[in-house]
């Protein structure tokens, strides 16, 4: 497919699902068919990916890419990536690898760490296991008080509880399980809480640092979704070599897991200075005031100018695949 002007191409606007995330991934398809369209694209369609005829309807379409919206399980671990490089379909964001890789956070930390990019102690453990108070306990003299206890594969905070005893872990640990295979429970970093998005393929760059505030425990599901004015500082008040290292971690860490067109890296930086990553994640929120649109608009580029470029780089890989 050769099309002089990307706007001519018809985009699929994939989203739904069937994760925790499915409503959030229908706002953020939602503003993005929006955005696409104000950017000049004729045509987009917005396909709900847990509808039955959705493979049908997706061939029948003969769309020229697909822009995906979805998050969480099946959106953002590299199943609809899967499915897409099959059909010979060209779509925004990372692959199948770089999705996989991003989502399991165990094993996204083995490349953080393989990469210099300090993270947060902690251990990985069954989801169905029953915590005993001996195991707790040499949890917490592991990993010391508080902890938090995280699915080990899953966005939005969903099933993430902030422990401060050792008597809360068993309960924490259960409702993790809960939302997957494997439970990650790790040392609280204290410090300031950043997210810092990264764009581009081959010449990856950090946009502006967003500082998170909340007034929570920590950034969870209510909190995210909330207008983004409350919450988000940009620039983040940083020194400007905590600042500058935070961006460069951030794009390390994008080029490490082989991410493309966006990721989105979450730290804590320590009262030292040190950025401590939590996670990548391969496709951040996409609602105008989600953390990466936000700090894209401060670096002057606009929601629909945004979309464009998430696409044009969707083409760009598409054809450096098909050339090797």
């Amino acid at each position: 497919m050769e099309k002089t002007d990307v706007t001519q191409c018809s985009v699929a606007v994939l989203a739904g699902g069937w994760s925790d995330e499915r409503e959030i991934s229908l706002a953020s398809a939602s503003a993005c068919s929006r955005a696409l369209q104000e950017a000049g694209f004729s045509r987009v369609d917005i396909l709900d990916v847990a509808e039955k005829d959705f493979v049908s309807k997706l061939v029948a379409g003969d769309y020229d890419v697909c822009f995906v919206a979805m998050h969480g399980r099946y959106g953002e671990d590299g199943s609809i990536q899967g499915l897409l490089e099959i059909m010979h379909i060209p779509y925004t964001f990372s692959g199948v690898l770089a999705s996989a890789v991003g989502t399991e956070k165990e094993v996204a930390k083995m490349i953080y760490r393989s990469a210099g990019i300090p993270v947060p102690e902690g251990v990985d453990i069954p989801g169905d296991q029953e915590v005993s108070d001996e195991q707790a306990n040499e949890l917490v003299q592991k990993l010391g008080l508080p902890l938090f206890v995280k699915p080990a594969a899953n966005g939005s905070s969903y099933g993430v509880s902030r422990v401060t005893a050792a008597d809360q872990i068993a309960d924490a640990v259960k409702k993790a399980g809960a939302e997957g295979d494997r439970v990650l429970v790790e040392s609280c970093i204290e410090g300031t809480e950043i997210s810092v998005p990264v764009i581009g393929n081959d010449a990856p760059r950090a946009l502006p640092i967003i500082e998170v505030v909340t007034g929570a425990d920590f950034y969870d599901s209510t909190v995210k979704y909330e207008p983004s004015e409350l919450h988000h500082v940009i620039p983040a008040r940083l020194p400007e070599e905590s600042y500058k290292r935070a961006q460069g971690l951030a794009v390390a860490a994008h080029k490490a897991l082989g991410c493309r067109g966006a990721s989105r890296s979450d730290f804590i930086v320590k009262a030292d200075g040190t950025p401590v990553i939590l996670e990548t994640n391969t496709i951040p929120g996409m609602t105008e005031s989600s953390l990466l649109p936000d700090s894209a608009r401060r670096d002057g580029i606009e929601f629909p100018q945004l979309c464009k470029m998430f696409v044009e780089w969707a083409l760009e890989a598409y054809a450096e695949r098909s050339a090797e």
